[in-house]
């Protein structure tokens, strides 16, 4: 089904959309999920939440891209399960890996709310110029790998790139990210 039909049952209030969304985007929803949180039953939990928070916030919003909301509802819940999986715990895996990677990066947040707010805001329309700027095939590894929390394997099995190669690319898309971050601070 396609998804302004999916929306449209969505504002209609008919149950069908949470089926035909869970039909359309359940695997997309749950490979994100379980790539951070690397625990079937937490990823299931996640992708059913994600369908109700959506069922809740449409309407009154009305998404352009069904799927990349309903992905990103998912990842934000994955996130936020994995923080609390974690919290007495720290420890190791593929998120906490990803974290670090581009702990560099990004800056760290200040203490005011309205401030990080501004700031979040500022940010996310940072890192998108920078995505808008790059070529496809990296644009496309650094979104898998720091968005879908892919691991290097993965993509170099979906690329048929090896391991240095993936990694040197994601490494030159970090510095390529902090030197256009740091750019914009300066101006």
């Amino acid at each position: 089904m396609e998804d302004n039909k999916i929306l449209d049952l969505f504002f209609e209030r008919n149950e069908d959309a949470i089926k035909e969304a869970q039909l359309k985007y359940d695997r997309r929803m749950f490979r994100t999920a379980m790539n951070i949180l690397e625990d079937s039953s937490d990823a299931e939990e996640c992708v059913s939440s994600s369908l109700l928070k959506a069922w809740e916030a449409i309407p009154p919003a009305r998404p352009d891209m069904l799927g990349a909301y309903l992905t990103k509802i998912s990842r934000n819940l994955a996130i936020n399960k994995w923080k609390s999986n974690t919290a007495a715990r720290r420890g190791g895996g593929e998120m906490v890996l990803m974290l670090s990677e581009l702990e560099d990066c990004v800056p760290s947040a200040q203490s005011h709310e309205p401030e990080k707010m501004y700031e979040a805001s500022q940010l996310n329309q940072a890192i998108n110029s920078y995505l808008a700027s790059m070529d496809q095939t990296a644009r496309v590894v650094f979104v898998l790998r720091y968005f879908h929390g892919e691991s290097i394997r993965n993509i170099c099995d979906r690329f048929g790139m090896s391991e240095s190669k993936v990694k040197s690319l994601l490494f030159r898309s970090r510095n390529k990210l902090k030197a256009h971050l740091t750019q914009l601070e300066k101006e």
